[in-house]
């Protein structure tokens, strides 16, 4: 909800256009009805989206596309590893089916990264992030259930969708680097990118994962909102939690310093 809430106010503040897209292709993981939950969501705190809403699921002949063009470059390969076989996910994939797959049976496509490969980029709030790709490894690009994986998903929307500007939680700054090499295979422009904080759970670890998380209470939208602005440095005057949702992101689209999350990764849950 951070994310929303401060990605919002971002686009709005700059006089963009803010644009929803949901994100389905897990299909086996996908919850009846969470999309419409999502977006009855949204517009009761007044976020109200331009255009129509994206669903990735109906998107795949684009995912196909593009990976044919990877594929055609010589940029991907087949990987019959599993996750069980490979170390913690806190280190990059060895690339132990870059000469072809190990195993027989189901595989997935891996993005095959330049040796060596060095991103750089400016984050509009983390600041300049340097990331060397070898320790990453080679990202899953098609799982081997036959499902679009997020990294590659993600780069064709944003190109097709002609996104100018990121906002989105520093969870996936890392990955980034991924997304950037990825735009740089297929010949796609750069969005300029902008990490909020996560909020994070009285034991550290990312509040949307943990025990910890419950739906925000729709019943005072205010409330939530002006928690929200706490959250992200925007010290919002306590009067404003008792007013209308759209005088509250009004105010903050008017008053919004997002100079104040500068270097700021994370933040604990009220």
């Amino acid at each position: 909800m951070l994310t929303a809430v401060g990605s919002f106010i971002d686009a709005r503040h700059h006089g963009g256009r803010w644009l929803v897209r949901i994100e389905d292709l897990d299909t086996p993981r996908v919850v009846a009805g969470s999309a419409r939950e999502i977006l009855r969501t949204l517009q009761t705190l007044s976020l109200l989206w331009d255009g129509d809403v994206t669903f990735q699921s109906t998107r795949l002949p684009l995912y196909q596309a593009a990976l044919e063009q990877l594929r055609a470059s010589g940029r991907t390969y087949e990987c019959s590893c599993s996750r069980r076989s490979l170390a913690p996910a806190d280190t990059g994939y060895p690339g132990t089916c870059r000469a072809g797959p190990r195993q027989p049976g189901a595989t997935a496509t891996r993005f095959r990264i330049r040796d060596g490969a060095t991103v750089e980029f400016t984050d509009r709030l983390q600041g300049l992030r340097r990331l060397c790709l070898d320790p990453m490894g080679d990202v899953v690009v098609r799982r081997r259930d036959g499902i679009f994986a997020y990294q590659l998903a993600v780069v064709i929307d944003d190109a097709e969708q002609k996104i100018s500007d990121v906002v989105r939680g520093a969870d996936l700054l890392d990955s980034t680097a991924w997304q950037l090499e990825l735009q740089r295979a297929l010949g796609y422009p750069n969005p300029i990118y902008a990490h909020l904080p996560v909020v994070t759970a009285p034991g550290g670890g990312k509040l949307a994962k943990s025990r910890c998380s419950v739906p925000p209470d729709l019943s005072d939208p205010s409330q939530v909102l002006w928690q929200a602005l706490v959250l992200l440095e925007q010290r919002p005057p306590p009067d404003l939690a008792h007013q209308q949702p759209r005088d509250v992101l009004e105010w903050a689209i008017s008053n919004w310093k997002p100079s104040r999350l500068h270097q700021i990764a994370t933040v604990a849950a009220l």
